[in-house]
C-alpha cells in the first residue's frame, strides 16, 4: 500500500471518528452540558462511582476535539470536592494533552501540517522547541500565551519526546488545576467566608510565584514574550 493511500485511510478514519463522536455528543446533549455547570454536575453524578472515569474521558475528548476545557476544572471542584476534583482535573487535563499530542504526531500529522503549515502560532512553537527545548514548553504552559488545546497539537508536530512532554505538562498544569478546582469546591461547600478570603490570598501568592518561573526562563533564553503574544 502506498504512502498516499495510507494517508488517505488515516484521514478518512479520523474524519469518521470525529463525525461519530460529535453526532453522539449532539444526540445525548453532552455539548450543551459542557456549557452548563449545573447540568454537567448532574450528568456526572448520575453515573455514581463511574463518574470519575466518565469525567476523565470527557476531559480527554474535550482536549482531542479542541472544545473549551477551562470550565471542566471548575466543574470538577464543584462535583467531586476540592481535593478529588483537583486530582481528576489534573489527570484528565494531562491525559487529554497526551492524547491530542499523539493524534498530532502519528494519526493526523499530514492533515494538521497541511492545514496549519505556515501558521505563525504553530511555527513559533516549533521554533521555540528547536531553540530552547523543554524550557519553551514550561514557559507556554505556565503563561497562557497559546490556548491549551492548540498547544497540544502544536507540540505534537515538534521533535519533543512524548514522555517528556507529558511529564512537564503534568507538573506545569498542577498549580492551576489544584487552585481553581479547590476554590470552586470551597465556594460551593462553605460560601464566602473570612477563611476563604485568606485561601484566595494564599492562592494568589502561589500563582504569582509560579508566574515568575516563565519570566526567568524567558529572560535567560532571550525569548520575547510580547512577540509571542502577537502571534496568538
Amino acid at each position: 500500500m502506498s504512502n498516499r493511500n495510507k494517508a488517505a485511510i488515516k484521514l478518512i478514519s479520523l474524519i469518521s471518528i470525529i463525525a461519530i463522536v460529535f453526532f453522539i455528543a449532539w444526540q445525548t446533549g453532552i455539548i450543551n452540558r459542557l456549557q452548563d455547570v449545573e447540568a454537567m454536575q448532574a450528568f456526572i453524578n448520575s453515573f455514581g462511582l463511574l463518574g470519575y472515569g466518565v469525567f476523565i474521558l470527557v476531559f480527554i475528548a474535550v482536549a482531542v476535539f479542541m472544545l473549551p476545557a477551562s470550565i471542566l476544572t471548575i466543574v470538577a471542584g464543584i462535583t467531586f470536592g476540592p481535593v478529588i476534583g483537583a486530582i481528576l482535573a489534573l489527570t484528565g487535563g494531562t491525559l487529554g494533552a497526551a492524547a491530542a499530542f499523539l493524534v498530532a504526531k502519528y494519526l493526523a500529522r499530514d492533515m494538521i501540517t497541511k492545514k496549519f503549515g505556515g501558521n505563525k502560532l504553530f511555527d513559533s512553537v516549533d521554533e521555540g522547541v528547536e531553540k530552547n527545548g523543554v524550557s519553551f514548553l514550561i514557559l507556554t504552559r505556565l503563561v497562557p500565551v497559546f490556548p491549551y488545546n492548540v498547544q497540544n497539537y502544536a507540540y505534537g508536530l515538534t521533535k519533543l519526546p512524548f514522555v517528556k512532554y507529558t511529564v512537564v505538562s503534568f507538573i506545569t498544569m498542577a498549580p492551576g488545576s489544584f487552585i481553581y478546582a479547590y476554590m470552586a469546591g470551597q465556594i460551593v461547600r462553605e460560601g464566602i467566608s473570612l477563611r476563604l478570603l485568606f485561601q484566595f490570598a494564599g492562592a494568589g501568592i502561589i500563582l504569582f510565584l509560579v508566574s515568575l518561573i516563565p519570566k526567568y526562563l524567558a529572560k535567560k533564553k532571550g525569548i520575547d514574550m510580547d512577540e509571542l503574544k502577537q502571534k496568538t
